[in-house]
This record gives structure tokens, C-alpha cells and sequence, in this order.
């Protein structure tokens, strides 16, 4: 059954010979495909015909015909979008199609007589499609009333409290006399030295195993101990202290990495039965030294490596760099370090009041966290990787997605959690330590640096920090229950709130007012 547009009707032929006419070059291609395979044939009896004869053609045949149409309209309203009726030129003639030829002006549109509804749809919103839809559309509107919300915001801010940042938090008066903090961080190349001078002499022979790993027992620990004793007696500005432990605690891993490696390819390149049998035990001074450059956390003799380096992609992000942390140190100092000082222990006093508290300064806080994530985890560690030809990039998943806490520690953050893998929770497991020890085992690591890290440069051991991580081990149980339970979408709404509404603005509040109680009692 062949589709004939004749001066503006839609009709069909006996006979099934006509061809659909000259409406565009594609749909008479399509047509004469079709008319060859005989798609469109079928033969009718009777002279009155009407579209609603195809429910009883085959599903295929309608699909076919409804697409044709489809088309055909489609094509005459994106042609017809200028404002005007759609002038199409088409090949006049009846039955037997060709004959009586010349060409007439029609407006085509869509015709009565053509079915609007074919198929079972379901609305774009609606639970069954919406997330097959692309929401591009609402991302970007999401984005511009995200960006007009919080400039309104800022210029009222500034207008109201005027220009509030000031430099003596993140470099104080004596930041001059921070040397001793800049000589360390230079000395800690010595560890690396020293752990790879150990291989060395495991290699040659001349110290045994014992020996080798109690070497890097000792090494590992001095140089977690001379940057906090160098801290702590020197009276360093917060950022400097702050980077200073962030470093130790970065080499510390690499170390532990770096001789938990290589003790293993001894003992495969030793074994009579290894699984391998390329691999060999070597030490390399060149290897180490990019390993503790690299943007990883764990050991291997050779990673995958990148072709070039992209110059103006580097610069680009380096841009990046620059205005995201400006963007975040504004943040801090014009909206956090406001909120804080006005606010009360949240331990000590009204309820209600740390309750608005908290909630006031979680949204800076919030932006602050994704800041640093953007301009750590994304920009510089793939600048760094850039620079080093890295060719893993891997620096983190879609954590944001995360149905569980267990997920988020999985996915935020994957040096550190390949490391965890790599040497504590697999380990522990070889060693025929159950699985929820194991996990616990990890944490506990995990909440030590995060201490180390806030502790040490505050002066101030309360240990917020090592109860906060910890505190995330019965989360991820209950958290995986919840998501078993009613959905992934629970989950991931506890780890939000947990993470940007309770956790963090707390630890901030409770970590400045005992900072400040410290510095009133000295004083």
C-alpha cells in the first residue's frame, strides 16, 4: 500500500505501484527503498481506502509507514519554522502516479487524516522515563539560578559588612620566622634515601630480612615524629603547619608503600612456585624517585604513561587553579570566619542556637569542600600528572552518586583507598582477620592522619577529628542497610546531610572555639 499526496489529500492506491511524491529527496530515497523490498505493497479491494486500514498490516509495516510520516511532517516544520506556510513542490498526478506531470505549489501540514497518536509513551517526567531523559537543559538552569541566588548574596554581603578578608590566619605576623617549617619539608627527601638505601643492602646481601624490616619501621616513624616535633615547637602560622603535616603524612605512605612493595616482589621473585615468572626484584633509584613525585600512593617499578605533554592544556588549568582557590580562600574569610566568630561552643549552651549555627554555616562550608576537592583531586593532581606523563587518572569516581558512606570512602578519594586496599584491608585479610575488623583496622589508620593533620597544626589534641572518621564505621553499616532497604536514594541523601549539614560545620565550630579557649587561657 503505497502513500500518495494528491493535491493536498492523502490518499492510497489500488494498486500498489504509485510512489510517494517528490515531497524531498530523503523521503523519496526512503520510499524507494521501502517500494523495493515491497514493504509498502499490499493489495486492497475496493476503491475506498483509509489510513485506518493499516491496524491491520503487520507491526513492522506500520512502524515503517508511521516513520515515513513522521518524517515527512517533521521535515515540513523545521522548513515551515521561518513564520510562513511551507511551500513544497511536488510532482502532480493521480492514479498511476507520473502522468499528467508539472509541478503545482502545496502547503503541506499535518493532515487530518494522519494518526497523532501510534505508539505507548510514557511523559518525560514521569518515574518510568525520567531517568532516561537528558536533563541538560535543567542543569543549566540549575547553574544560572545557582549563580544569580549567590551573586545577589555576595553584593549584599559586601554592601552590608564590607570587605572582611584578612591575612592573618593563613600568614601571621611571624610567618617570616617559619623557616624551621620550610627546612623540614626540604629534609623529609632524606627518607626516601634512606628506605631506598635499605633495599639496596637487602639486594646485596648484606642485611637479612629482619633487619630490613625493622630499618623501615624506624624510618617510617622518625619521619612522622621530626615535622610533629618541629611543629609543636615552633609557634608556625595554621597554613604553614598545615602543609607541612599534609607532606609527612603524604611520604609516610609512600614509604610504607615503597617497602611493603618491594618486600613482596622479594618474596615472589624467591618463591619456587611464584605465579609470575617474570617477575625479578631490582632497585631502582630512578623509580623511586618519580614514584614520590608521582600523583600516586602506591609503589610499582613502572606506571602507564602518557605520549606528550599538553602545554596549553597545563596553563589552562593552572587558570583554573588560581581563580577556584581565590574563589574558596573569599569564602573562608569573607562568610565562614564570620559565622564562627559570632557563634558559642556548640557543646556548651543553647541547643537551638548551635542548631542554627551549624545549619548557617553549612552552605560556605559545603562550598569551601567542593572547592578544595575541585582544585586538589581534579585540577592539580592532573596538572601534576600532566607534567609527569601519569597516565592513570583515576583520581577519583563519581563519589557524589555514592548510595552508602562505604561507597563515598570507596570512590571520593582513590590514592588513598588504593593504598588502603593495597596494604591494610587485603593484607589483614590474608592474615585471617575478619572483614569488619579489617575495616575497622583501616579507619582507624585513616582517622590517626586525619588527627595529625587538624591536631597538630592547632596545637590542640581533642580529638574531633579521630571520633569523626571513626564515627563513620557504624555509618557505613547502617547506611548499607538503609540502601538494601528502601533504595539508593536513602543512602545518599544520609551521606549528604551527614557529610555537609552535621559533619563538617560541627568539627569546624568545635575545633575554633577550643582553639580560641587555648589562646585565652595562654594569653
Amino acid at each position: 500500500m503505497s502513500i500518495l499526496d494528491s493535491g493536498g489529500v492523502t490518499t492510497t492506491t489500488e494498486n500498489g505501484g504509485g510512489e510517494f511524491l517528490d515531497l524531498d529527496d530523503r523521503l523519496r530515497r526512503r520510499k524507494s527503498r521501502s517500494d523495493s523490498n515491497g514493504l509498502l505493497s499490499d493489495s486492497v479491494s475496493g476503491a475506498d481506502t483509509s489510513p485506518s486500514d493499516d491496524v491491520g498490516a503487520p507491526a513492522d509495516l506500520r512502524d515503517r509507514i508511521d516513520s515515513v510520516v513522521e518524517d515527512a511532517q517533521g521535515t515540513a516544520n523545521l522548513a515551515g519554522g521561518s513564520g510562513g506556510d511551507t511551500e513544497i513542490k511536488e510532482t502532480g498526478g493521480g492514479r498511476g502516479g507520473g502522468q499528467g506531470g508539472g509541478t503545482t505549489d502545496a502547503t503541506y501540514t499535518y493532515r487530518p487524516s494522519v494518526p497523532a497518536h501510534r505508539r505507548v509513551r510514557e511523559s518525560p517526567l514521569s518515574s518510568d522515563a525520567i531517568f532516561k531523559q537528558s536533563h541538560a537543559g535543567l542543569f543549566n538552569l540549575c547553574v544560572v539560578v545557582l549563580v544569580a541566588v549567590n551573586s545577589r548574596l555576595i553584593i549584599e554581603n559586601l554592601m552590608k559588612y564590607g570587605w572582611l578578608i584578612r591575612t592573618d590566619f593563613w600568614f601571621s605576623s611571624t610567618s617570616l620566622r617559619d623557616w624551621p617549617l620550610f627546612m623540614c619539608c626540604i629534609s623529609l627527601s632524606i627518607f626516601p634515601l634512606a628506605a631506598f638505601t635499605v633495599e639496596k643492602l637487602v639486594l646485596q646481601k648484606c642485611i637479612s630480612e629482619p633487619v630490613a624490616i625493622i630499618l623501615h619501621i624506624v624510618i617510617t616513624m622518625t619521619e612522622v615524629l621530626y615535622p610533629v616535633y618541629v611543629t609543636l615547637r615552633c609557634d608556625s602560622a595554621f597554613l604553614s603547619g598545615v602543609t607541612l603535616m599534609l607532606l609527612t603524612c603524604i611520604v609516610w605512605l609512600k614509604l610504607v608503600s615503597y617497602a611493603h612493595t618491594s618486600y613482596d616482589i622479594r618474596t615472589l621473585a624467591n618463591s619456587a612456585d611464584k605465579a609470575d615468572p617474570e617477575v625479578s626484584y631490582y632497585v631502582s633509584l630512578k623509580s623511586l624517585a618519580y614514584f614520590m613525585v608521582a600523583p600516586t600512593l602506591c609503589y610499582q617499578p613502572s606506571y602507564p604513561r602518557s605520549p606528550c605533554i599538553r602545554k596549553g592544556w597545563v596553563a589552562r588549568q593552572f587558570a583554573k587553579l588560581i581563580i577556584f582557590t581565590g574563589f574558596m580562600g573569599f569564602i573562608i574569610e569573607q562568610y565562614i570566619n564570620p559565622i564562627v566568630r559570632n557563634s558559642k561552643h556548640p557543646l556548651k549552651g543553647d541547643l537551638l542556637y548551635a542548631i542554627e549555627r551549624v545549619l548557617k554555616l553549612s552552605v560556605p562550608n559545603l562550598y569551601v569542600w567542593l572547592c578544595m576537592f575541585y582544585c586538589f583531586f581534579h585540577l592539580w593532581l592532573n596538572i601534576l600528572a600532566e607534567l609527569l606523563c601519569f597516565g592513570d587518572r583515576e583520581f577519583y569516581k563519581d563519589w557524589w552518586n555514592a548510595k552508602s558512606v562505604g561507597d563515598y570512602w570507596r570512590m571520593w578519594n582513590m590514592p588513598v583507598h588504593k593504598w588502603m586496599v593495597r596494604h591494610i584491608y587485603f593484607p589483614s585479610l590474608r592474615r585471617k582477620i575478619p572483614k569488619v575488623p579489617a575495616i575497622i583496622i583501616a579507619f582507624l589508620v585513616s582517622a590517626v592522619f586525619h588527627e595529625l593533620c587538624i591536631a597538630v597544626p592547632c596545637r590542640l589534641f581533642k580529638l574531633w577529628a579521630f571520633m569523626g572518621i571513626m564515627f563513620q564505621v557504624p555509618l557505613v553499616f547502617i547506611t548499607n542497610y538503609l540502601q538494601e532497604r528502601f533504595g539508593s536514594m536513602v543512602g545518599n541523601m544520609i551521606f549528604w546531610f551527614v557529610f555537609c549539614i552535621f559533619g563538617q560545620p560541627m568539627c569546624v565550630l568545635l575545633y575554633y572555639h577550643d582553639l580560641m579557649n587555648r589562646k585565652g587561657t595562654m594569653s
